[in-house]
């Protein structure tokens, strides 16, 4: 009797023991959302073992997920809007990272990171970084990475900013002309809404984006300053004489804000963005590239000392290089590798507004060995 007691209990033992390491065993799910520019995780702290991530794209551009940390870095492929994915690991414990690795780092500095702790990093992350704590990092991430914390609300900057920009070189106009990577182009263009798809086919027909140059005489220069998601500023002079002599002068004074679906306006003013092209991020009619400053502004417009516009739309880029020196042509259907050099203005009208007596109706004018400097505000 004694020795069948012993039995039992040391197999009752056996029993629970394997029932713990068969629960131990059982995955953890967690719930990913992404969007722009966000990554959001439920739950934010799971048990060492194995996880399944189930991924959500709720954004309007492509993401993926990565997670990184403790020798562990894998990613999800490529998620279009409205698609999902899994991904499923074998975590220690710890924290990791969990960010959208697209656009070479560029989603994750716009905000779309977060932290998950497993097993007792949980109370380490909370003790040694509140921010682990916030229920959508990214949001916090993006806010810090544009300065938008207590002290700009104190007036004290909080991280703003600033690059001074002259165009220098040889100055192309570019004219209408059709988009030599058009067929890469449409696969970008087949994603966008219906509205976005006719607007771009047309211009990746006959367009700003083009082949079609004429060196012309001009000089540019301005001074930005990306204080985040508001508040950001810019001023500057472009001056040109076009291929048709008409002599033109934009004097950009203000910000535009206003983000419009797949081309967000980063509160006017953002450093160091890898877009473009197939990044998904904006018009896929420029080559993928990497700049160094991107903005969107209104301007005054003068044509032959008249003006034209007090409302003038503009676009500045200082980008990495995507012409030729040859014949200015375009040679790159993903030039973000290449050194940043090229200063990239485009001037349109508003819509529903007259264009522009220009080619085209609009000025695309490059300055093709410019510079950019930090300066303290």
């Amino acid at each position: 009797m004694k020795y069948q007691l012993c039995f039992i209990l040391a197999l009752q033992c056996v029993i629970s023991s394997r029932a713990s390491a068969g629960e131990n065993h059982k995955p953890s799910t967690v719930q990913v959302t992404l969007s722009e520019w966000k990554v959001s995780l439920t739950p934010k702290t799971v048990p060492p073992g194995p996880v399944v991530f189930e991924v959500s794209n709720s954004g309007t551009i492509a993401h993926s997920l990565e997670i990184e940390g403790r020798g562990v870095e894998k990613s999800t492929s490529r998620i279009l809007p409205g698609a999902s994915a899994t991904l499923s690991l074998n975590l220690r414990a710890g924290t990791y990272e969990a960010y959208c690795p697209v656009g070479k780092g560029s989603h994750k500095m716009l905000g779309m990171m977060n932290h998950l702790s497993v097993g007792g990093g949980a109370k380490r992350v909370a003790a040694e970084s509140p921010v682990a704590e916030e229920e959508e990092y990214g949001e916090h991430a993006h806010a810090g990475m544009h300065g938008e914390g207590h002290e700009q609300e104190d007036g004290g900057g909080g991280g703003a900013k600033m690059m001074r920009v002259v165009g220098g070189g040889p100055v192309i106009q570019i004219l209408p002309g059709p988009y030599p990577f058009a067929d890469s182009a449409m696969v970008v263009i087949r994603t966008r809404p219906p509205d976005q798809q006719a607007d771009l086919t047309k211009k990746a027909h006959a367009g700003p984006y083009s082949n079609n140059v004429a060196k012309i005489a001009g000089t540019i220069s301005l001074l930005a300053i990306d204080r985040g998601a508001s508040g950001d500023s810019v001023s500057g002079v472009a001056e040109l004489t076009t291929q048709d002599r008409a002599r033109w002068k934009v004097v950009m004074d203000r910000v535009q804000t206003k983000d419009i679906p797949f081309n967000p306006r980063f509160g006017g003013v953002i450093m160091g963005l890898f877009y473009h092209g197939s990044s998904g991020v904006h018009t896929p009619l420029v080559p993928t590239i990497q700049s160094s400053l991107a903005l969107w502004a209104f301007a005054h417009l003068y044509k032959n000392d008249q003006l034209v516009t007090d409302s003038a739309m503009v676009h500045v880029m200082l980008l990495s290089r995507t012409r030729r020196t040859s014949d200015w042509a375009l040679d790159c259907w993903d030039c973000s590798d290449r050194p940043i050099e090229e200063l990239q203005l485009q001037v349109t009208s508003k819509p529903n507004t007259p264009a522009f007596d220009a080619p085209g109706g609009f000025l695309f004018v490059n300055w093709e060995k410019s510079s950019g400097r930090a300066e303290e505000e």
